[in-house]
């Protein structure tokens, strides 16, 4: 049932990374959900904002936060296409995420285990579930596409 649910919402977190590359930013989405409900979606603007920090994670959480008045969103599963950076991670830590469902695996920022692992530190005070390779073929096979039309 979870892993079908898990399919679900990151076949949205792809749609949201489409929607990215028609914008001409590198294609991630994101797609924040609370008890099988959406509550916000993201992708990637740091070119169209002009801001470094508007990965597609940090969008959703901001959404999120400013819909529900609240900083923290205890209670939620983040979908999203590649693994989360060291910033995204943070934001998600200090967001109370419950629980980060990742596709593909990022060999040259990844702080889910790629490069470094921001969630298995036990000194922080909030422990964040992870789990990788949730269609990771296809959120992979996204970036790649997108890379080969640009070279």
């Amino acid at each position: 049932m979870q892993a079908e649910l898990d399919r679900q919402f990151m076949q949205q977190a792809l749609v949201q990374a489409k929607l990215a590359a028609i914008a001409g930013e590198v294609p991630v989405g994101a797609v924040l959900v609370r008890e099988g409900k959406v509550i916000s979606t993201g992708f990637n603007k740091p070119i169209m904002n002009s801001d470094p920090s508007a990965h597609a994670e940090m969008m959703a959480i901001r959404a999120a936060a400013q819909d529900e008045s609240n900083y923290r969103l205890p209670g939620t599963t983040l979908y999203v296409t590649l693994e989360p950076c060291t910033m995204c991670a943070g934001a998600m830590l200090h967001a109370r995420v419950e629980r980060v469902v990742f596709g593909a695996t990022d060999p040259k920022t990844g702080a889910a285990g790629s490069v470094l692992n921001v969630f298995s530190e036990k000194q922080i005070n909030h422990q964040t579930q992870v789990e990788g390779g949730i269609m990771g073929d296809e959120c992979s096979q996204v970036l790649r596409d997108f890379f080969k039309e640009r070279r």
